[in-house]
């Protein structure tokens, strides 16, 4: 049975658990890396723009002896002239898996549907487990564990969000989102979600945030965000000991200052190289049915 990795909720702790114990493996082999990818083709496809996707992705990939083909918006068909579903059998025929940045989330999960391959999801806007896996390593690095430990997240929700309230159903820590209040309202699970900024802040081993507005939302209005930016103030009331983390890119300086983003607390370059690794290890979970083993 092929394995996909969509979402975080479909994935079993078990695995979740794996997959994070083999990334930190892989960093430690990052200059003697495994060729266990040898062979073996990703395809990797993008509706939007990306820097950090692409570029984890392909190193990942050719780090551990494997090979990589690039195929922006205007470089394919998919659910244009042809369908996803002929798209999907035709690239299942070409490489070995396929990891896909697309805006429709329903459109990734019928192209894993038709794909006798792995499909990867590299961001919807539903969800971004790729990310939250880096996040998490890195967490792990810094704090020893997540398990137990209070993240909270301040701004808009979001896909980035979305993933941690799964994530955290699966790894047990606790997870608490401080937004405005109308998107408060609009929450997929309101006992996740709170406007009070205090609340969330107190006590918390994690202070996370992301931008206000992500690509195709340009002429979001931004005002109302302002009091949840993550800033020295809000620092002040998190635990001693609390790191602060974002997947970038930063909109300087809206969601955090500059003060913070530049801080010792701040982990953001540790968790931008962690993509490399969770996603090694994400493709070796994936690629485990054509005899791939970390």
């Amino acid at each position: 049975m092929k394995k996909d990795f969509i979402n975080i909720d479909e994935i079993d702790t078990a695995t979740l658990k794996e997959i994070l114990k083999n990334a930190h493996h892989l960093k430690e082999k990052k200059f003697e890396p495994p060729q266990i990818f040898k062979g073996l083709s990703l395809a990797m496809m993008f509706d939007k723009l990306s820097t950090r996707t692409r570029m984890s992705f392909e190193v990942a990939m050719k780090q551990l002896g494997g090979h990589t083909v690039v195929m922006a918006k205007n470089d394919m068909q998919l659910g244009g002239a042809e369908s996803i579903e002929s798209t999907a059998k035709v690239m299942s025929r070409y490489v070995d898996a396929i990891m896909i940045r697309m805006s429709d989330h329903t459109k990734m999960e019928e192209l894993a549907k038709h794909a006798s391959i792995p499909v990867i999801n590299g961001m919807t806007d539903l969800s971004h487990p790729c990310q939250i896996m880096a996040s998490t390593m890195t967490i792990e690095e810094k704090l020893g564990t997540i398990k137990g430990k209070k993240i909270a997240w301040f701004g808009d929700y979001n896909n980035v969000t979305q993933s941690y309230v799964d994530l955290s159903k699966k790894l047990d820590f606790e997870f608490i989102a401080a937004v405005p209040e109308d998107i408060a309202a609009k929450a997929p699970d309101k006992s996740y979600v709170t406007s009070d900024i205090n609340a969330a802040v107190n006590n918390a081993d994690v202070i996370v945030t992301d931008t206000w507005v992500s690509l195709g939302q340009d002429g979001k209005e931004i005002e109302k965000f302002w009091p949840y930016q993550v800033n020295a103030e809000l620092m002040a009331k998190a635990k001693d000991t609390a790191i602060f983390t974002h997947c970038l890119p930063i909109h300087e300086w809206e969601e955090v200052s500059e003060e913070i983003a530049k801080s010792e607390a701040s982990v953001i370059y540790d968790e931008a190289e962690n993509r490399v690794h969770a996603q090694k290890a994400i493709l070796a979970y994936c690629l485990e049915g054509v005899g791939v083993k970390v």
